[in-house]
């Protein structure tokens, strides 16, 4: 069949606008490009693009849904996979009142984390409430333990623990044994100020449960403000002189929408030090920052990132963001999604490396 010119041109067009208006089969809304990042290298699939959701199951049961940047609602962990996050990090609370947060509650979030292929990092607070620098306060059950007591019990719950997870499957890739420890753990017996030899005992009876579980999972010892490097040095010569064991240097940084560019160029600093000090692999545990500011969140999410990814022979592991799916929730306003329970354009600075 022959066809002119002007028809061809017209057939030619009708295929090419066919063609622009096919549906994207991946359902995940596109990303608009953020032109104030570049990357200083490629980031590994290795590298873990994390959060930390530990507040979620309690959120759902308080009625809390969540939606992906169209509306459509969906499961949390879903939103951030699409996003690009390949961890997920949850805290483990000994025997809070609530229940929220437990062994049960623990195992719950990690095995739907594990059954959407996140990579898993357990965060052990030691305590039945929130443990920073500020709180370091013994499980109530703990409270009238002598010191080689206390520390064959860390040993024995924090086995108990991952033998839990094991038990359905779940070997997380790291566990911290502490949370923001600046002063140690288990107060008064673990404050590092007073007794940093104990604490190191007491890192060290988390380190030999984590190894009699899977001995291939990393051991993180974590502390706050990862720009402030005469702190960490203090913590980390401590440990190293008291012989305490660990795998990795975990570190939070919460900079505001003003100061984040000299706080993440400390942290770089800092870093590096950590590696040629102590020969330690790093990791970013926690990270946030005002979710009123998303654009300003957005570029420091990708900075971070590409500073932790510059670490010489892939030494810097990844990124964590604290809570990014609160949102109108017990006054926490460092999260990244908006009071419609969608995602901020924030998480998109972990899409943009």
């Amino acid at each position: 069949m022959q066809v002119t010119g002007q028809i061809r041109f017209f057939y030619i067009a009708a295929v090419f606008i066919i063609m622009g208006c096919k549906k994207n089969d991946s359902n995940i809304p596109p990303v608009p490009p953020n032109n104030d990042t570049i990357p200083v290298k490629p980031v590994p699939a290795s590298f873990a693009k994390g959060a930390d959701i530990s507040w979620l199951t309690q959120m759902e049961s308080s009625g809390y849904f969540f939606y992906d940047s169209t509306g459509a609602k969906m499961d949390c962990m879903l939103i951030l996979k699409n996003l690009g996050f390949n961890s997920i990090r949850l805290r483990a609370w000994v025997n809070p009142s609530d229940g929220w947060c437990n062994t049960a509650d623990l195992a719950t979030k990690a095995l739907r984390a594990n059954n959407l292929g996140f990579k898993i990092l357990i965060d052990f607070h030691y305590s039945d409430v929130w443990a920073d620098p500020g709180h370091q306060t013994k499980p109530a059950a703990w409270a009238g333990l002598d010191f080689v007591s206390l520390t064959d019990t860390v040993f024995s719950y924090t086995k108990h623990v991952l033998d839990t997870l094991k038990s359905i499957g779940i070997n997380p890739v790291w566990v911290q044994i502490g949370n923001e420890t600046n002063d140690g753990m288990l107060w008064e017996d673990g404050r590092a100020s007073t007794n940093m030899a104990q604490f190191a005992k007491l890192v060290n009876a988390g380190y030999k449960a984590v190894k009699a579980v899977n001995d291939s999972t990393k051991v993180i010892v974590h502390i706050s403000n990862g720009y402030d490097n005469t702190m960490f040095r203090w913590m980390f010569d401590g440990l190293t002189a008291d012989s305490a064991n660990f795998d990795i240097i975990g570190m939070s940084l919460y900079p505001s929408t003003s100061n984040w560019q000299s706080l993440d160029a400390q942290c770089l600093t800092n870093m590096e030090d950590m590696v040629s000090r102590y020969g330690k692999q790093v990791m970013i545990c926690e990270i946030g920052m005002d979710v009123t500011a998303p654009a300003t969140c957005r570029s420091f999410i990708a900075d971070i990132i590409s500073k932790t990814n510059s670490l010489s022979n892939a030494q810097g592991l990844g990124v964590f963001y604290w809570e990014p799916e609160s949102y109108n929730w017990q006054g926490y306003t460092l999260g990244a999604f908006d009071n419609n329970g969608k995602p901020t354009t924030a998480l998109y600075g972990f899409t943009d490396k």
